[in-house]
């Protein structure tokens, strides 16, 4: 095996630290929406809805989930009465998640203590820091889609 180039030790090194985030950000959402009795899951489907009703197979092409996972998860947020169907003009099988009134409330709560981690983690930070680790993050991502771009198209 070819001992790795330095470019692939660099990108490897982040694999650890970027997986950390990945779970400390999973923690704080956790923690925060199991305050309100939701699960991240309920806030990610119930806030897909929020803005504009919508159907499961929207939701799941939105948060890149499978439909199922969030049938199941919109029909959890329905019988809680935090949702509710509505018909949909577009396809008579395929109904809307709608948030109820208690839905709203909800998640505006949620929201509110989302916000406050944010405002006290932030506020901890360099804005620049952070607007460069963003910026990094970014750039890996398009970089990494393009190669496998080219993988498929070369397949």
């Amino acid at each position: 095996m070819p001992a790795p180039s330095p470019d692939a030790l660099a990108l490897t090194s982040l694999v650890v630290p970027v997986s950390e985030l990945q779970a400390e950000f999973l923690y704080a959402a956790e923690s925060v929406a199991e305050r309100h009795g939701l699960t991240p899951a309920r806030w990610q489907v119930l806030g897909a809805a929020l803005a504009q009703a919508q159907s499961v197979a929207d939701i799941a092409r939105t948060l890149g989930l499978a439909r199922q996972s969030v049938q199941r998860v919109a029909d959890d947020v329905v019988e809680l009465g935090w949702g509710d169907w509505a018909t949909n003009p577009r396809h008579a099988r395929a109904k809307l998640l709608v948030p109820t009134e208690a839905g709203r409330q909800v998640l505006e709560a949620t929201q509110r203590d989302q916000l406050q981690w944010a405002d006290a983690v932030g506020s901890r930070l360099n804005p620049d820091d952070v607007a460069a680790l963003r910026g990094l993050m970014e750039r890996v991502t398009t970089v990494s889609r393009a190669y496998w771009d080219e993988i498929e198209a070369g397949a």
